[in-house]
C-alpha cells in the first residue's frame, strides 16, 4: 500500500470517476481498433508515424485495463496515467496531418472515407485528450491534492515523448521524379506526392 494519504470521494465522485474511466478506455479502445483495421482489414500499410500513433493507442489501451483491473472501475489514477500517452500520440498526429497539409506526404482514405489516417488519428487522440484532462482534472479537484502541476506534468511527458517521436523518425522517402504507378506501387501507404508534370 502507498504512503500517499487519498481524501475519500463521495459516491456521486466515485461515480463520475467510472464514468471518466469508461470514456478515456473506450476511446482509446476506438482508437488502438481503428487503427489496426486500416492494416488488418482495408490492406493499408502504416508508416512509421502511423506505427508511433498506433503504438500510443495500444499502450493506452493496456495500461488502462491493467489498471482498472488491478484499482477497480472507480480509479482515481486511470485518466491521468492516460494523459501522457494521449499527448504524446496527439503530438505525433499534429505532426502527421502538417505534412499532410503542407504537400510533403499523401496518405490513403481511411475508415468509410472520412479523410485519411492521419486526420483521423488527431480526431480520436484530440477527444482522447480531452477526456483525459477531464477526468485528471475532475479527480484531482475531488481528492484536493495534486491539481493542475501534476496534470501539467503528464502533459508534458507526453509532448516530450512525441517530440522524441517526431525527432527520431526516418527521413521521408525522397519526392518521386516520376508518377507512381498503381500496379507496381498502390495508394496503400503514406508517401510523399508526384509533383512533377504528367505528360
Amino acid at each position: 500500500m502507498s504512503n500517499i494519504e487519498l481524501v475519500p470521494i463521495a459516491s456521486s465522485g466515485r461515480q463520475r470517476l467510472a464514468m471518466w474511466n469508461l470514456a478515456v478506455l473506450a476511446l482509446a479502445a476506438v482508437a488502438a481498433g481503428g487503427s489496426v483495421y486500416l492494416s488488418l482489414g482495408l490492406g493499408l500499410k502504416a508508416c512509421p508515424l502511423c506505427f508511433y500513433q498506433r503504438s500510443f493507442a495500444i499502450a493506452a489501451v493496456l495500461v488502462l485495463a491493467m489498471l482498472l483491473w488491478l484499482d477497480g472501475l472507480r480509479s482515481s489514477r486511470a485518466c491521468l496515467v492516460a494523459l501522457p500517452l494521449s499527448a504524446c500520440g496527439l503530438g505525433v498526429a499534429v505532426f502527421h496531418v502538417y505534412l499532410v497539409q503542407v504537400g510533403k506526404l499523401e496518405c490513403p482514405p481511411a475508415l468509410f472515407g472520412w479523410g485519411d489516417g492521419p486526420m483521423q488519428s488527431l480526431a480520436i487522440f484530440a477527444a482522447l485528450t480531452m477526456v483525459s484532462f477531464a477526468g485528471a482534472w475532475s479527480v484531482r479537484l475531488s481528492e484536493q491534492r495534486g491539481g493542475f502541476p501534476v496534470i501539467m506534468a503528464a502533459v508534458l511527458m507526453g509532448v516530450g515523448a512525441s517530440w522524441a517521436c517526431i525527432a527520431s523518425a526516418p527521413p521521408l522517402p525522397p519526392t518521386p521524379a516520376q508518377p507512381y504507378d498503381p500496379a507496381k506501387q498502390p495508394f496503400d501507404m503514406c508517401r510523399p506526392p508526384f509533383r512533377g508534370v504528367l505528360k
